[in-house]
């Protein structure tokens, strides 16, 4: 049976999961793309309709996969495959694990050159370069780095050696040991950032720009947006999630552990925008997303404020700690493959999967300068990459877990494993319908289907 099977090892400590799933949800995305949305999209009305949006999406997904790892206490693809079996179901279905694991890895690829514009700040705003700089300055250095392939491969380098070396250590020894200060020591510079931006003059200014219900702004396209976030915040359908899931000790709720990391996530996306959007107001700046916002707009306010250098190197030390728990999280699940399958030891595999992550994400470092113009299907080899995994890999695979475990595996095996009482069959139902009707929705929008003008 599935469920006797014992994974290599399990989370040591009680906050374990907990800090690596959060760690794995929390990333450079989510420090400036859900604020901003909230932002744009009506603030406190948006806020609410994301979390109906996570309620209806995001929890009941992240359960699911929980509970794949946790019931096959193995890696993703070995996990799904194993509990279709217990199922009655094809083993075929491991494609869904493999879809997952393959989106986490080639998402790593890209990942980890975009996480080393972080470190690269780190010493620009700790060196002054950028004190009292003018915004066409700031925007000149930003670009001068991206044409700068050289600089962009080391700082790609260094992540990719620290995650190996961290993830090489063992769940216990590496994941759960650095994740644990890395997280804790992330918010605890979050909340300084939050605190400066406090006294910067535009507080007021940014928590209307986070908080201020207006209904007029909520859109059709600002609804699937909120919808499309809730689904990709959580780290599904990436491999993750059932990678750590299969090191959840058993007598750990699914649920609760569910609800706390998805409101971990929520909780400390809310306050990256207390933090970056006052210091934005403040300084009389636009509130662009994209890179734009992390490396030119806030370098350009910390450049005219009081301990600009001081907080701008705080805050790009808390972007490295938030990009690297994420990176950690993408290739566990392909740590646990390689491992589990081919007998690998941690160190061995680290050293292979590194290679390989660095060999691929060479594409991803040109597509910013010599081969801007290598194009295939009208985008750049990052471009390519990026719209695989989001477009079609993690919405599709969300919606086949989702028809998996709903559909497909009989109700004795999940009611045992989430152990949820008499709010099991409302969970069932919205996986069974909801979920995928969202999970469509998003889907349709990613691929261009629907379109609101």
């Amino acid at each position: 049976m599935a469920q006797t099977d014992k994974p290599h090892t399990l989370w040591l400590g009680r906050w374990g999961f907990f800090l690596a799933a959060t760690g794995s949800a929390v990333g450079l995305g989510n420090i400036w793309k859900f604020p901003y949305m909230t932002g744009e999209n009506g603030g406190g009305a948006f806020v609410l309709i994301y979390l109906v949006c996570i309620l209806l999406v995001g929890i009941p997904l992240m359960m699911t996969e929980i509970m794949m790892g946790r019931r096959g206490r193995s890696n993703p693809i070995d996990a799904v495959r194993k509990v279709a079996i217990e199922g009655g179901a094809s083993p075929l279905w491991r494609i869904v694990g493999m879809m997952s694991m393959l989106s986490g890895f080639l998402i790593l690829t890209f990942y980890a050159v975009v996480a080393g514009w972080s470190f690269e700040y780190v010493l620009t705003m700790a060196s002054g370069q950028l004190s009292g700089a003018s915004p066409e300055l700031v925007g000149q250095t930003f670009g001068q780095f991206l044409e700068s392939p050289g600089r962009l491969l080391i700082w790609d380098t260094l992540i990719v050696v620290i995650t190996m070396t961290i993830v090489g250590l063992g769940v216990q020894g590496g994941v759960e040991r650095n994740v644990g200060w890395m997280m804790p020591g992330m918010v605890v510079l979050l909340i300084a950032m939050v605190i400066y931006a406090g006294n910067s003059g535009g507080f007021i200014d940014g928590l209307t720009f986070l908080f201020a219900f207006d209904f007029s702004k909520i859109t059709p396209t600002g609804i699937l947006s909120a919808l499309g976030h809730a689904f990709f915040t959580l780290s599904l359908a990436a491999g993750a999630i059932i990678a750590y899931g299969a090191y959840l000790p058993q007598d750990k709720s699914i649920v609760k552990t569910t609800l706390t990391v998805a409101f971990a996530d929520t909780a400390i996306a809310l306050l990256a925008g207390m933090a970056i959007f006052p210091i934005v107001f403040a300084n009389g700046l636009e509130t662009g997303s994209g890179p734009g916002l992390l490396f030119v707009t806030l370098p350009t306010a910390f450049a005219q404020m009081p301990f600009g250098s001081l907080f701008g190197t705080i805050f790009f030390v808390m972007l490295v700690l938030a990009a690297l728990t994420s990176s950690i999280s993408m290739v566990e699940a392909s740590m646990a493959m390689v491992t589990e399958r081919f007998g690998w030891s941690r160190p061995k595999a680290a050293v292979i999967l590194g290679l390989l992550v660095w060999l691929l994400s060479l594409g991803t470092i040109v597509s910013f300068n010599i081969g801007a113009d290598w194009k295939l299907f009208g985008r750049t080899i990052f471009e390519n990459i990026d719209y695989l995994t989001a477009n079609l890999l993690m919405p599709l695979g969300g919606l086949l877990m989702a028809i998996l475990a709903a559909w497909i595996l009989p109700r004795k095996i999940t009611a045992n494993e989430l152990n949820m009482g008499n709010t099991y069959t409302m969970w069932l139902w919205v996986l069974r319908l909801v979920t995928p009707t969202c999970i469509v929705l998003i889907f349709a929008q990613q691929l261009g289907l629907i379109q609101f003008s």
